[in-house]
């Protein structure tokens, strides 16, 4: 059985009602409309890459607080506000939106207050007027914001592409979202970071556009591109894709609607347990994968010592091996069928992260010490002179690849443990799954990096979920190659 090509979606919204489906089925043909809905996810994504992951947090932690430990607590507990709230309201949208109606109105809002909101981090300058409390209601409120856009612009995939054109939106929108982030931030290491820095003739002999290092304005100015490119990725998806009617149903009713439809849904799958147990094992170990992405930046500037133009080259590599995971779930998914992907998957990230807490700029794997002064620089470039900088890439590479994979076998997993009638709850309560713990991860990073007062004491709590989901996942029955 293949996976159900309209519930390609990851969010709250991913629940679709057969009358909508079957309205929408189109021929397969992926017109203007659902490349404009494409294109606004490419326009979106970079938000999460350059400002929460690679650039502009861990900037955050390392020079604002000045302490990377402090700033990785700091930014847990940020997220953990984010997740509670999350938890409490994203559901309730993705339920109650069919019956809201149109969803470009909301989305114009969203969008409207996103972009003033993620240009104006632009300003949280070393001894600047903006504060750590402002720049927390900003970053709080943009993520919150983000989850819901996301949530609403799902929700418009089947009248953007048709039923039967839907998974090339999806897997579009996706490379779009890679692409356009790739490219920012190889722009920003060719504009800001690299001139002044290296003597190479395709790069300019200054930052463009007259920004200052001292003051981080190269690390800052990503902030403004994020924003810049929501709003340019959004005009296609306003102007083209198609919306949905008007219901005239009251927004109280709607979300009353909504908060029905949860209990239908939760009721429709308890009924079979194994998917049950797949469900909660999934809450552990996708809230592990999701934390490991977030706080990748901030550990990494804290730990290995990097600065903006590493982060700039990790960031574009690792976005770059990331690709490669869809292929990886394809080939595991066929070989051993994706539950046993889905164990291979969360097992090996489990394994990179033990590695990766033994890697600091003085040793290699716990076992080997290094002293920079004693060994020649590995190349004459301007980043990663040293092993343990070759050491930590190649585990970051191999966990872009798993992270990415399982993210593919886990949504094929759940379509064999579930029988097709009840498809649209099953998928319903999985994309409930994906938030209903996102409090967690931040608040486990933020208790064991305040308890040992280390990164690697946070990261290490990561590991505990991607080992609770593991086992849970032991417990399924089915989920092999074929619909048992």
């Amino acid at each position: 059985m293949s996976e159900p090509k309209p519930l390609d979606a990851d969010g709250p919204a991913a629940v679709v009602e057969p009358p909508t489906i079957a309205m929408a089925g189109g021929d397969g043909k992926l017109r203007p409309g659902g490349y404009a809905w494409s294109i606004h996810q490419g326009g979106r994504d970079p938000f999460i890459i350059l400002v929460t992951i690679y650039i502009f947090m861990p900037y955050v932690a390392s020079v604002l607080v000045t302490d990377p430990v402090a700033g990785q607590a700091m930014i847990s507990r940020w997220d953990q506000i984010i997740g509670w709230v999350v938890v409490f309201t994203a559901p309730f949208l993705g339920a109650s939106i069919d019956k809201l109606g149109p969803r470009k109105p909301w989305l114009g809002i969203i969008v409207g207050l996103m972009v003033p909101m993620i240009a104006a981090l632009w300003f949280a300058a070393p001894g600047g007027a903006m504060t750590l409390g402002m720049i927390a209601v900003l970053y709080i409120g943009a993520r919150l914001l983000f989850v819901y856009a996301e949530v609403l612009h799902n929700a418009m995939l089947i009248r953007a592409a048709g039923l039967e054109a839907a998974h090339k939106a999806s897997g579009l929108a996706l490379s779009l979202g890679n692409l356009f982030s790739v490219v920012a931030l190889a722009f920003t290491a060719w504009a800001f970071a690299l001139p002044g820095k290296v003597d190479w003739g395709w790069v300019p002999s200054a930052p463009l556009f007259g920004l200052d290092p001292a003051t981080h304005e190269p690390e800052r100015v990503v902030a403004l591109m994020a924003a810049g490119l929501l709003l340019v990725g959004s005009i296609p998806l306003f102007l083209i894709t198609p919306d949905a009617p008007r219901t005239g149903v009251p927004m109280l009713k709607a979300w009353a609607d909504g908060a029905a439809e949860l209990a239908r849904m939760l009721k429709t799958v308890r009924r079979y347990k194994d998917a049950v147990v797949y469900l909660v094992s999934r809450m552990f170990f996708v809230d592990g994968m999701n934390a490991v992405l977030i706080y990748a930046g901030v550990y990494a500037i804290g730990v290995m010592k990097w600065g903006a133009l590493e982060m700039l080259a990790y960031g574009i590599m690792l976005s770059v091996f990331a690709v490669l995971g869809g292929f990886v779930a394809r080939w595991l998914d066929a070989g051993v069928g994706p539950k046993w992907a889905l164990i291979i998957e969360i097992a090996a990230t489990a394994v990179c992260l033990t590695a990766m807490l033994g890697i600091a700029p003085d040793r290699i794997f716990y076992l080997w010490p290094y002293d920079a002064a004693a060994h020649a620089p590995l190349w004459d470039g301007p980043v990663f002179r040293t092993a343990p900088d070759w050491a930590f890439i190649g585990i970051g590479f191999l966990n872009a690849i798993f992270i990415t994979a399982q993210y593919a076998s886990s949504r094929t997993t759940l379509t064999r443990l579930t029988p097709p009638e009840q498809t649209g709850a099953f998928f319903g309560v999985y994309a409930l799954s994906g938030v209903a713990t996102m409090w967690l991860a931040p608040t486990l990073v933020n208790l064991g990096t305040t308890i040992t007062k280390t990164q690697q004491g946070g990261f290490a709590m990561i590991i505990v979920l991607l080992v609770i989901g593991l086992v849970l996942l032991t417990f399924v029955r089915g989920g092999g190659r074929r619909l048992a």
